[in-house]
């Protein structure tokens, strides 16, 4: 049983560097946020590679309840991470702005290092850029906002409480 616990670790990091690694491609360190999306691709890549290394490894591992459990279990934790990926059932106001903050700022990334040549491209990228960054300084202006007053939920109370107007250089 010591090989399964082993095989269990090695799963279980590699999903957690896994879920890490997807924030490497942000543009800014401050643009990392907790991402509940990216959690639930995480147990999806996870229970995915699970599958194939056992595959891979099953000279290794003699049990075939233990490795069908396995199989099983993965299956299941594959379809339940894909639901909650696919329906975005758990995800709220501020957690969704907080899992975009970080895909916003990839789009940042890719559209100010990509060599651009075309000038319409070019254009095109500084657009996204620039709308990106607004868009960051909004979300993240919502977010303290909502936090400390609560959502709105009528239109009397948005017209109370408007977003600021931001710019490029607010993100």
């Amino acid at each position: 049983m010591g090989s399964y616990r082993r095989f269990g670790a090695m799963i279980a990091t590699s999903t957690a560097a896994m879920f890490g690694l997807m924030y490497l491609n942000t543009y800014a360190l401050d643009h990392v946020r907790w991402s509940e999306t990216r959690f639930y691709m995480a147990f999806v890549m996870g229970a995915t590679m699970a599958v194939i290394m056992l595959g891979f490894m099953l000279g290794m591992y003699k049990s075939r309840v233990v490795n069908a459990a396995i199989a099983a279990g993965s299956v299941v934790v594959f379809a339940l991470a894909l639901f909650l990926v696919r329906s975005q059932a758990t995800v709220e106001d501020r957690s969704y702005m907080k899992a975009m903050i970080p895909h916003h700022s990839i789009a940042i990334l890719t559209s100010e290092r990509a060599n651009i040549d075309d000038v319409r491209v070019r254009e095109l990228a500084d657009g996204i850029i620039e709308a990106q960054r607004r868009e960051i300084a909004e979300m993240e202006w919502l977010i303290d906002d909502i936090a400390e007053n609560g959502a709105v939920e009528t239109k009397e109370d948005a017209e109370a409480r408007p977003v600021p107007e931001f710019t490029a250089a607010d993100g």
